[in-house]
């Protein structure tokens, strides 16, 4: 298989915005590991069979659940403990497993911004690919500079699916996608912009970076937990003007 580049990142710290809910909160984070470069299209076809055209693009048109099972199968061919296990379309994380799998949210703006606190970790037009270049679909991976971890396209280009749900008393199971894409204009594609799809979901431009990393916990790790997502489902603590919880 085509090697999967990978780059250690220190423990550190990150603050997570979230503009509807007005909220932030700061998140500590123990080390873990993180793509260098989004997963391609040779990736993809070399591990699940997927036929892509364009071999150095990154993978799109992809599902959240597809994302997940491509993790799993990397981690079958490297030997290592699958992250996460299947029920149906309830899946867990088992997060003291070596094995990889998607960044936390917090784990990915913090891989993202690299030290930086604006909305950009460079010059966009020199780091980004985005509306701005008038280009009609993803490109080659590194193409643009990377930031200060040594990532390539962590802003642009696609955006990238997260582990995390994005707001379960609003919208039931979607899942966090972060980046902004190649068509985005230059409001969406910043660190701190979070939106989201359904498990099923798949767009051509959403794609996927993984991360590995096991922690000492059950059900808790790098800014996510199962009792907070329980708890936000219910509907418990202030929701934005005209939300309702999930019944």
């Amino acid at each position: 298989m085509t090697d999967i580049e990978m780059a250690p990142l220190p423990g550190g710290s990150v603050t997570l915005s979230d503009a509807r809910r007005k909220t932030r909160r700061a998140v500590d984070l123990e080390p873990f590991e993180i793509g260098v470069y989004p997963v391609t299209q040779e990736q993809l076809s070399e591990i699940l069979g997927v036929a892509g055209q364009h071999p150095r693009r990154p993978a799109t048109d992809l599902s959240w659940l597809r994302a997940i099972r491509f993790c799993n199968a990397v981690s079958e061919w490297e030997g290592l403990d699958s992250a996460y296990s299947f029920d149906g379309e309830q899946i867990t994380w088992h997060v003291d497993s070596d094995g990889y799998r998607l960044p936390t949210e917090a784990e990915w703006e913090y891989a993202c911004r690299a030290g930086s606190v604006g909305p950009h970790y460079g010059p966009l037009t020199e780091v980004a690919w985005t509306a701005a270049d008038g280009v009609s679909s993803p490109q080659n991976i590194g193409g643009k500079l990377p930031n200060l971890h040594g990532l390539f396209d962590t802003l642009g280009n696609v955006w990238e699916w997260c582990w995390d749900l994005l707001d379960p008393a609003r919208y039931d199971e979607y899942r966090v996608f972060r980046g902004g894409g190649y068509a985005d204009d230059a409001w969406s594609v910043r660190a701190s912009v979070r939106r989201g799809g359904a498990p099923r979901m798949h767009h051509e431009d959403v794609g996927m970076r993984l991360a590995r990393g096991g922690f000492d916990s059950v059900d808790a790790a790098q800014g996510w937990s199962a009792a907070a997502d329980r708890e936000r489902a219910s509907g418990s603590g202030p929701l934005p003007s005209g939300w309702t919880p999930r019944r």
